[in-house]
This record gives C-alpha cells, structure tokens and sequence, in this order.
C-alpha cells in the first residue's frame, strides 16, 4: 500500500523560483574564456635568473613558486634557458627535473 510521496509547498517554492535567479552553465563558461584570453602571464627574466643563480639547482616548480606564475610558464621559460645556454639540466627525472645556471 505504499503511495507515492507528496511534495510539500516548500520543495515547490525551491524548484520554480531558482532558476530566474541563477545565471546558465553557458553564461558562466562564456565570461570565464573571456578571462583566459585576456590573461598573459611572462616570466620576468632578471628576477627569474637571480633566483637560479642564486640556489645551487632549481625545479620548475621552485621557480613558479618564487616568480608567481604558473608552472607551465617557469617550465618554458627554463627549457628556453637550456637552449639558449644560460642555464643547464642537471638531473631529475620526468616532470621533475634540476636546472643550475652556467657558470661563465
């Protein structure tokens, strides 16, 4: 004998009036990507090189921490470093690896 549950005046209140009130998926995910676009994050090259040459070896997570910016824009900035010579690996492993600035 058991019957289907009604639902109280309060449950219908919450259901019908929210919906006008909250902003859409779509809106929030819209103005979010706008953000993004605007967002420009660059590694300030003295202040990142005083900080490797200042430790005997550096992760990319170390220089993100110090320089505030994000892991991605430390780890390109140090590859770019490789390159260029200014600094070299020196060990590590997977994401994980050692920078140390070249001595001239």
């Amino acid at each position: 004998m058991a019957g289907g549950k009604k639902s109280t005046t309060a449950t219908k209140d919450k259901s019908t009036g929210t919906k006008d009130s909250k902003k859409s998926k779509k809106d929030k995910g819209e103005s979010g990507a706008a953000r993004k676009a605007e967002i420009s994050v660059k590694v300030n090259e003295q202040q990142a090189m005083k900080i490797i040459q200042n430790s005997k070896v550096v992760t990319v997570q170390d220089l993100a921490r110090q320089t505030g910016v994000k892991i991605s824009a430390a780890n390109k900035f140090l590859k770019e470093s490789a390159i260029k010579g200014t600094v070299k690996r020196v060990g590590g492993y997977s994401g994980h690896r050692l920078y140390q600035a070249v001595s001239s």
